[in-house]
């Protein structure tokens, strides 16, 4: 097996504390990882508290397994979150005091070069969060038209020059590695900014390849649905695309950010924002952890039943 890199949790203290309204209560840590996140949890918890670790990849679930250690508490779920409702034992739908949402890819996925997410590595074309996906960066790459090419690097990239680099990728199929993908993108680019460049579009295939905004759309709807009233979501994002659905969400229950209104005008949503301002890492978290950079933190409850 591949070295685990381990992930250096963000916001450690803020998510786990923003989470935990009741330390007796039901928790979920819907993105498992290496444990960073569940193990601060399990230590804030009381004896009889129950914690469930869910994460589609493998390779995370063994070594949160290593950090996390023997804990009657802890039950680890194999799965992706966006399927949160089948996941989850349907005993405690409707139970859950808290779900975290730590989103993104992890450092392990980045820096194991055969998982094929950086562009600093050479490796082949893969960045599959899980052995179980289908669609691989290789079939984006190498089979999909110019116009849905382009689309995904434009809509998930937020690339400018998405024309000229979807035709360049098409231009020099097959493209088979990671660094080879880099050269086709750098060719066509120009100016001070080019390693964001390759970073976006990287981003791009990345987010096409697991379907990530569908996900986290789906698994923040199942999230309400299992909560208690007055249970709480706690994510933490890193760029606009994870961000705004995430923020229309807390703020309305819906991806549009459409508030509904009762017969008298007054705002009805089944949930409700816990923090008005973004949370984001310390300066000397930062310095600590430079991947933290990026990252805000929102968290928001579900509405109370009305008597």
């Amino acid at each position: 097996m591949a070295e685990f890199f381990p992930h250096t949790p963000v916001l450690l203290d803020s998510s786990v504390e923003f989470l935990i309204t009741d330390t007796s209560g039901i928790y979920i840590d819907a993105t498992l990882g290496g444990g960073g996140h569940s193990l601060k949890i399990l230590q804030s918890l009381s004896k009889d508290a129950t914690l469930f670790g869910v994460d589609q990849d493998s390779e995370a679930h063994k070594a949160a397994a290593k950090n996390i250690g023997n804990d009657p508490r802890f039950t680890p779920v194999s799965g992706n979150f966006g399927y949160l409702s089948t996941l989850i034992p349907k005993e405690v739908h409707g139970k859950v005091s808290g779900i975290l949402f730590d989103l993104g890819v992890s450092t392990h996925q980045i820096r194991e070069p055969e998982r094929g997410f950086s562009f600093q590595n050479d490796g082949p074309l893969d960045m599959r969060m899980s052995e179980l996906s289908g669609v691989s960066a290789y079939d984006v790459v190498n089979s999909y038209d110019y116009e849905k090419l382009r689309d995904i690097i434009f809509h998930y990239g937020e690339e400018r020059l998405s024309r000229q680099i979807a035709r360049e990728i098409i231009n020099r199929r097959p493209i088979e590695t990671t660094l080879e993908l880099r050269e086709a993108i750098e060719s066509v680019l120009y100016g001070r900014h080019i390693i964001k460049s390759v970073a976006r579009v990287f981003q791009a295939i990345r987010i096409e390849v697991n379907r990530e905004l569908d996900v986290l759309k789906d698994g923040l709807s199942q999230a309400l649905d299992i909560l208690k009233p007055g249970g709480r979501i706690v994510a933490i994002s890193y760029h606009s695309l994870e961000d705004r659905p995430v923020k229309n969400f807390f703020k309305s229950g819906n991806f549009e950010g459409d508030i509904e209104k009762d017969f008298y005008g007054n705002a009805v949503a089944p949930v409700k924002m816990v923090t008005r301002q973004i949370i984001t890492p310390s300066d000397e978290e930062i310095k600590n952890n430079p991947a933290a950079r990026s990252a805000k933190l929102r968290v928001a409850e579900k509405a109370e039943e009305e008597k």
